[in-house]
């Protein structure tokens, strides 16, 4: 475990932290005005890898090599200058930090962090980290690498869950929730949305199904799996030809020897993808999406409790229905193809060049 602290001065700036993989959905936009929730687990933080920000360095000032040695394989009009390495955590973990008014950035409903830094060291006065809470957006603090460092906690590592106990735990993400509008009363009956989480998993994913693909037709199991990947496969890839098919597979699951794609659960400390015995082609799935679709939630009849009889069974509502189509969250979709090395193959390039078409049309 750590704690981050200040470079300036040294003073504590978070409580014990515990590292874990960053979520697919963490640098995501959803809807309009609505309220999302805290992206971080209490008592966890995660490392932003790439260089992430507002758009610095235009196309033409890169030098040959520059973008893929950014971590960026296709031409894209400008890429972020900031340095990799922010760290992200839960706003009520942080220590020792004020508020910066005045760098409320172009926000509606609270802050958004384009204005640089917002949270400054009590100590010393240094700006070290931005506090996201606008609406649309995940409540975060986003540290700069440059304004902090990890301390390490002596004798208190964070131990790694086996993918038994995960499995054990059963912590899936549900496909909808109830999100309300920012600053109107919420009524849960028609607040029912697609949870971003998946919508940001399938973007995620489907870039690495289409990789997968090698240019062939997709089908995916039916039911959530089909609903999450099935229209945007048959929309992008061609109709003819034989077509690929794509399995759950995973801990716990039987062997698919004759599958030609496996969708896997990623680690959700580590963020490594669970691997099969065999070689095979594979897509990742964040673990908590993944298990919900190995593992849907049945409706269930619960015991009766108060003036019901004994052994009658209470039939509970269940969850109201999304009647919205599922669509993919296709900015996460972009950011992950745009940073794997097939992206730079003729017919993947040819496929997401539509893409833009696609969805002005309404295909998407």
């Amino acid at each position: 475990m750590f704690v981050l602290v200040c470079v300036g001065c040294g003073a504590e700036l978070t409580a014990p932290l515990s590292r874990v993989a960053l979520p697919a959905h963490a640098r995501q936009t959803y809807g309009n005005g609505l309220q999302l929730p805290v992206l971080m687990e209490p008592g966890t933080f995660a490392v932003e890898l790439e260089p992430w920000g507002p758009p610095g360095r235009r196309r033409e000032r890169n030098e040959p090599g520059e973008t893929a040695a950014r971590g960026i394989h296709v031409p894209v009009p400008a890429s972020p200058e900031d340095s990799p390495g922010t760290v992200v955590i839960a706003p009520g973990d942080t220590r020792g930090t004020v508020l910066v008014p005045e760098k409320r950035g172009g926000a509606c409903c609270g802050f958004d962090g384009s204005d640089g830094p917002n949270l400054a060291c009590v100590a010393c006065g240094l700006p070290v980290a931005s506090r996201i809470d606008d609406c649309s957006l995940w409540q975060a603090v986003w540290f700069a690498p440059n304004a902090v460092r990890r301390l390490p906690i002596r004798d208190a590592a964070a131990p790694l869950s086996s993918w038994a106990d995960l499995l054990a735990a059963g912590a899936g993400v549900p496909p909808s929730e109830p999100i309300a509008s920012w600053g109107e009363p919420f009524r849960a009956s028609d607040r029912w949305h697609w949870s971003p989480q998946w919508v940001a998993a399938a973007g995620q994913t489907l870039a690495h199904l289409l990789v997968a693909s090698d240019g062939r037709a997709v089908d995916v199991p039916t039911g959530l799996t089909a609903t999450m990947f099935q229209r945007a496969l048959d929309t992008l890839l061609p109709a003819g030809g034989t077509r690929r098919r794509a399995v759950l597979a995973g801990p716990g699951q039987p062997a698919h020897d004759d599958a030609d794609i496996l969708l896997v659960p990623s680690h959700p400390q580590t963020g490594e993808a669970w691997t099969p015995a065999a070689p095979a082609r594979w897509a990742p799935l964040p673990f908590g999406v993944w298990l919900r679709l190995v593992f849907p939630e049945a409706h269930l009849y619960a015991p009766a409790s108060g003036t019901i009889p004994y052994g009658v069974l209470r039939d509970d509502p269940p969850t109201p229905t999304v009647h919205d189509a599922f669509r993919i969250d296709w900015d996460v979709f972009q950011r992950t193809l745009n940073r794997l090395p097939a992206a730079r193959v003729p017919w993947l390039r040819e496929i997401t060049d539509r893409l833009s078409r696609h969805r002005r049309t309404g295909l998407l």
